[in-house]
């Protein structure tokens, strides 16, 4: 800064020769000099005290903006974050074949509790424990009374609910919004959706994750949002699936069961239409999972799937394929069927006396386990395995569900003559009724391999050839006439044209070694209708009896299979299909069934 002197010499020299006197120039100097500082000192303050009121203009005019959004908004209940990372709770529905609603989401509420901010825990505590009957009132006021600031008090609340938490009044007491997994069936279906909980939880919002079935299965695709909320949609369809568990409900206390299972199959798709195990469960509020006992005692136990059991006289129907397309016999090849038959120590014999010989077709309408050891011991044992193997029974069905995989069926380590034998006729071998539908579905579509599958297709398989044309219109035909001439004349009435194969096992001993004397797995192996096959029905029952006579019937004939027909009943017409009208043989009369 360029400073005027206040004694300017110029001025000073000229003063002096005109006798004037030179200290007025530096107070007159002094005197501009201390203005000129006055002056800018003012022009500052000015514009520091205009700053000062613009942001005191701006301060008070943004409180009032917001307490205007406060005003107009809604109130709502403060919230504390238990995570700092973000919770995607969205969840992709699941539909039936059809567009139909399995699996969907609802908004809900969560309750917590800050105890520090409680003001009577006890009351809260007390009220608490009146609206939530699974509540502890003990363990409530520990809690609230205690050091922690944070905790769950329940998940998931119903509006009343909402509204009664809400009326005692405790501040400490809060709620946050949330997704819940709805199931608005119900029970129906529950097996095949499976069930889903809460995984990350904060206050904002929940992780829905699926925990068994399909929910498990296809849960990143559920939880992928670049689907755009497309449904994930099943095979299953709910009015197919709802007929066959009200029938197969009905048919298992009627045959006094201690469980049942049914799956209906698409034969040239390999599409599961209904999936049924009982007893079920309701997903909304899905039960804890047995720690001992049997696990097929738990509701959670998928029979279908999970089931590995012995099938009987179900195996006997492969034996005669495979015999038939190795060209070893045809369907009137005689077959010594005079028993017992002995290998070693063991005695394989029939449920009745059939003769000293039954033709291949009689074998299966009868179901002689002599006749079928005797198919079994010309195939040989190496190419029973392989196809076996080649149907699907020694690995675990590819059906899309998160317990499919460990279903693996139970197979000998070795495989002597005896097992050649026995496994012929479903003993010996155990295997889901899953499994049994795939296989039952290869023999009755033209001879091509089905793998189940639990999503809606646009097409037939067309997998890989297990057996002929040919060979697969001979099997249609025996499986008919076991329904009109042998074991499952029960089914023989239907309108629908069933064929199928009975199967009777004897329960074996979880403990111990051996088989019970007075519990089965009675199963009956359907196709329908068998002028054009389309379906194939599997219904087992577990540990069945019919008490109508003077002493329990425990066979397929007398318990699976009138289940199994009125479920053919219930289900043919919503699946489209017309009562068929068979023409007699011998006399040329059309019979229509109706």
């Amino acid at each position: 800064m360029i400073r005027t002197p206040l004694r300017p010499l110029a001025r000073v020299l000229s003063a002096r020769s005109k006798g004037e006197n030179p200290d007025k120039i530096e107070r007159e100097n002094i005197r501009i000099r201390h203005e000129e500082m006055r002056d800018k000192m003012r022009v500052r303050a000015e514009s520091r005290l205009l700053f000062v009121g613009l942001a005191f203009i701006m301060g008070f005019s943004l409180i009032g903006f917001q307490m205007s959004v406060l005003a107009s908004s809604e109130a709502e209940e403060p919230r504390a974050q238990t995570s700092s990372a973000k919770i995607i709770a969205q969840r992709a529905n699941i539909v039936d074949r059809n567009g139909r609603v399995l699996a969907t989401n609802l908004i809900t509420n969560s309750l917590y509790a800050q105890p520090h901010h409680m003001v009577e825990p006890k009351r809260a505590a007390q009220e608490l424990a009146k609206i939530f009957p699974d509540l502890k009132e003990e363990k409530l006021v520990k809690d609230f009374t205690g050091k922690r600031k944070f905790l769950w008090v329940k998940r998931k609340l119903s509006p009343e609910q909402l509204q009664a938490v809400h009326e005692i009044g405790e501040p400490g007491l809060l709620f946050g919004p949330r997704e819940m997994r709805l199931y608005p069936n119900g029970k129906l279906a529950s097996h095949v959706l499976g069930g889903a909980s809460f995984g990350r939880e904060g206050v904002h919002s929940a992780e829905v994750i699926g925990t068994a079935g399909v929910e498990k299965a296809f849960d990143e695709y559920l939880r992928d949002t670049s689907h755009n909320g497309a449904p994930l949609q099943l095979s299953i369809d709910m009015t197919i699936q709802s007929a066959a568990r009200r029938v197969l409900y009905g048919g298992m206390k009627l045959m006094n069961a201690k469980g049942a299972t049914s799956v209906l199959m698409d034969i040239h798709t390999g599409e599961v239409i209904s999936m049924v195990s009982l007893p079920d469960f309701d997903p909304n509020n899905r039960p804890s999972p047995l720690v001992e006992g049997d696990p097929s005692d738990s509701p959670l136990f998928n029979r279908a799937v999970q089931g590995v059991y012995e099938l009987g006289s179900t195996f006997k129907i492969f034996t005669a394929a495979q015999a038939l397309e190795l060209g070893l016999v045809n369907t009137q090849t005689l077959l010594d069927t005079k028993g017992p038959m002995r290998w070693g120590k063991h005695k394989i014999r029939d449920f009745s006396n059939y003769g000293p010989s039954l033709t291949v077709e009689k074998v299966i309408v009868k179901s002689s386990n002599i006749g079928t050891a005797r198919m079994a011991l010309t195939i040989g044992g190496k190419r029973q395995q392989e196809f076996l193997g080649a149907l699907g029974f020694f690995e675990p069905t590819p059906v899309e569900m998160i317990e499919a995989p460990f279903a693996k069926p139970l197979r000998p380590k070795k495989w002597p003559e005896i097992v050649t034998m026995t496994a012929s006729y479903g003993h010996g071998i155990a295997a889901s009724p899953l499994h049994l539908a795939a296989a039952y579905s290869t023999m009755v579509n033209g001879g091509t391999k089905i793998k189940p599958t639990l999503l809606k297709q646009v097409g037939p398989q067309n997998g890989e050839r297990i057996i002929s044309e040919r060979t697969s219109a001979q099997i249609q035909d025996m499986l008919r006439k076991v329904v009109t001439e042998g074991t499952a004349s029960f089914a023989r009435d239907t309108a629908y044209a069933v064929g199928g194969k009975t199967g009777t096992a004897d329960k074996p001993k979880r403990r111990g070694g051996g088989y019970y004397k007075d519990k089965v797995i009675s199963t009956f192996a359907a196709a329908f209708p068998m002028t054009d096959p389309k379906y194939v029905l599997i219904v087992t029952l577990d540990e069945p009896s019919e008490n109508s006579g003077p002493k329990p019937r425990r066979t397929a004939g007398w318990t699976a299979v009138p289940v199994a027909a009125e479920m053919v009943r219930r289900m043919a017409p919503l699946l489209g299909l017309r009562p068929v009208i068979e023409t007699g043989a011998a006399s040329g009369v059309v019979n229509t069934r109706y």
